[in-house]
């Protein structure tokens, strides 16, 4: 830009789920965050204010400096599609039509004004596509100079699934499905087939399905989902309650499979798990056959990801491995928080035609490892002194060998260090860490420490460069977005468990990683490097010193129905609220049974999402 003015631009995405802010400084990524995290509210749908007064303190600037702000959708096309879709299918669907539309008219089709008096200024508000700004989300940050681009999520105004192509600072969509056809769509149908709430229960989905057989994949694809070669698809949409209705699924569909929909808490079954994995080897099947006609239709060499379903882990790491691309990357904030990150590079790239920052040598992407949100109180000793915590000060010199002795001894420590992860993963600065090595650490970080189910598994984080001694995985992977098979020397002998079924299948050690291989002998991979993150790199290597072993467990630090913490005091509840043994904060090291008023702390644990 001309001068030597800097150009702020202001990204948004509120009013659906995971609510978002991100603020850019000449292009270049200055915050991000979800407002969940302020205000502790999971998914939380409201105005983005709490996000957006952070981005502002993070760049030092008030509102009235902002130069553009941008809005992650159109709203007048969203409200097209919706009275469309309710004109076409009248007089079904006449309850929901009765209860959104007043909504609509009295909000989302006056989205500006709301907006603007949000805020509280009289500024312009520019308006990006949905699916655009997923593709700008994972195309701009990314490190390729030219790639491909898949979108696939739930539904935009109209598009459900995209292929783009970005060169240097233009992106274009090529080629798109149209609602109510959506691969998004289709798999919360199962998550609430299966009793998990839509839009948050799709990685217990996704994790509940090792543990069964495809045997319904077949019926799928017969009834509900004709998958052609390119990867596109129609729903047989008598299956479905979603267009018109207030659930996603209906008579027909339960008539298919036998059962009504499981209610939520009550026993999973072998169905539910032989369910969850044909829905996920056909969501596979429409992702690989996209990804291989993006390659066809593009001629690119690398893949660039987003959109919820590229959440699936599962299916990015088959695309990683089968579809021919060298590389692909994903946006680490792929849901609709990312749009917040998308629209303002939109804005920056487009709407003022500048030239893209960073080396774009395949290697370094502008992300800054999704570290984007809050830093951690930094008066941490005030704090805990002013509460009566309890602490030790671990010096900068021994505090990697502390801690790595602490996961030696079976220890499980929560970790809140530096700015918070953009996202819905913990990449070591929010996170929960533990010994990969251990036979019952599953068990126990599921059940004693997150509250959750216990067949959810748990992630790896590994040292870079160790990483192909226990994976099969020749890219880094520093979101955690690629599920990568372990390594056939790291496997043991499970002729014993063939016998098994369902959630008995976690009796078995299948590796010398128990804790972190799941029962198909797969992990969700996370590789940490020193420039990203050079902290939680020190605790690995301090680890692998120790013991040999270059992998962490690495889960995120919060409990079941809660927001993952985004300050030192968030942290301390929820450490105290659980049977955690440590936590770390900057370098203030707080052991649990030394800690004050612990009854207290556990009768306040309230789990808020039952699901």
């Amino acid at each position: 830009m001309n001068g030597s003015k800097s150009i702020y631009i202001l990204g948004i995405s509120a009013y659906y789920h995971d609510s978002a802010a991100c603020i850019l400084r000449d292009g270049i990524i200055v915050a991000a965050a979800q407002e969940e995290r302020f205000t502790r509210k999971k998914h939380d749908a409201n105005f983005c204010t709490k996000a957006i007064a952070y981005c502002l303190k993070e760049a030092g600037i008030s509102l009235s400096e902002v130069d553009h702000i941008v809005f992650y959708e159109k709203p007048f096309l969203k409200f097209e599609r919706l009275l469309q879709t309710y004109l076409s299918y009248a007089p079904v669907g006449l309850k929901s039509f009765l209860k959104a539309m007043p909504v609509w008219l009295k909000e989302k089709v006056f989205l500006k004004d709301m907006i603007l008096e949000e805020l509280g200024v009289d500024k312009p508000i520019l308006f990006a596509g949905h699916h655009e700004s997923h593709a700008a989300s994972a195309f701009f940050p990314s490190p390729f100079k030219e790639a491909a681009i898949i979108t696939f999520d739930g539904v935009g105004e109209w598009t459900t699934t995209s292929i783009g192509e970005g060169k240097g600072p233009h992106l274009r969509l090529i080629e798109e499905l149209r609602f109510p056809h959506s691969l998004g769509l289709l798999y919360s149908a199962f998550t609430y087939y299966i009793g998990f709430r839509v839009n948050s229960g799709e990685y217990k989905l996704m994790g509940l399905a090792p543990y069964g057989q495809p045997k319904y994949a077949e019926l799928i694809r017969k009834h509900l989902i004709n998958i052609k070669e390119d990867g596109s698809f129609r729903l047989d949409l008598k299956y479905f309650n979603y267009p018109v209705g207030l659930t996603m699924t209906n008579d027909h569909f339960h008539a298919l499979f036998g059962r009504q929909p499981r209610k939520p808490e009550t026993n999973i079954e072998q169905f539910h798990m032989d369910i969850a994995r044909s829905i996920q080897e056909v969501t596979e099947e429409v992702m690989l056959k996209t990804a291989r006609h993006a390659l066809q239709l593009t001629g690119q060499k690398n893949l660039c990801l987003a959109g919820g379903v590229a959440l699936n882990c599962v299916g990015n790491g088959k695309v990683l491995r089968e579809a021919g691309f060298d590389q692909i990357w994903i946006q680490p904030a792929a849901g609709d928080a990312g749009g917040a990150l998308g629209a303002a590079l939109i804005a920056w790239h487009h709407y003022l035609e500048q030239p893209r920052g960073g080396a774009c040598d395949n290697v370094h992407d502008q992300q800054k490892g999704s570290f984007l949100g809050p830093n951690v109180d930094q008066d941490i000793k005030s704090l805990a002194d002013q509460n009566g915590w309890v602490y030790e000060f671990l010096p900068q010199d021994i505090l990697p060998s502390k801690i790595a002795q602490l996961i030696n001894n079976e220890k499980v420590i929560g970790i809140c260090q530096g700015r918070m992860e953009f996202g819905p993963r913990s990449l070591g600065s929010r996170s929960i860490i533990g010994d990969p090595r251990s036979t019952a650490m599953q068990s126990v970080l599921n059940l004693k420490v997150k509250f959750r189910e216990s067949f959810r598994p748990f992630a790896p984080a590994v040292l870079r460069e160790s990483c192909s001694k226990y994976f099969d995985l020749n890219q880094d992977s520093p979101y955690m977005l690629l599920v990568a098979p372990v390594k056939e020397d790291q496997r043991l002998d499970d002729r014993a468990g063939h016998s098994l079924f369902g959630i008995d299948k976690l009796k078995v050690k299948r590796s010398l990683l128990p804790a972190i291989t799941h029962v198909d002998y797969s992990a969700r991979v996370q590789t940490v490097d020193e420039e990203r993150n050079p902290l939680f790199y020190k605790i690995l290597k301090a680890f692998e010193k120790l013991t040999g072993c270059g992998v962490l467990i690495n889960t995120s630090f919060n409990i079941r129905g809660e927001p993952i913490v985004c300050s030192a005091h968030d942290s301390y509840r929820c450490f105290m609220c659980t049977d955690m043994d440590y936590l770390l904060v900057g370098q203030y090291l707080f052991e649990r049974e030394k800690q004050p008023n612990k009854e207290k702390y556990k009768k306040e644990q309230i789990v808020t999402e039952l699901d």
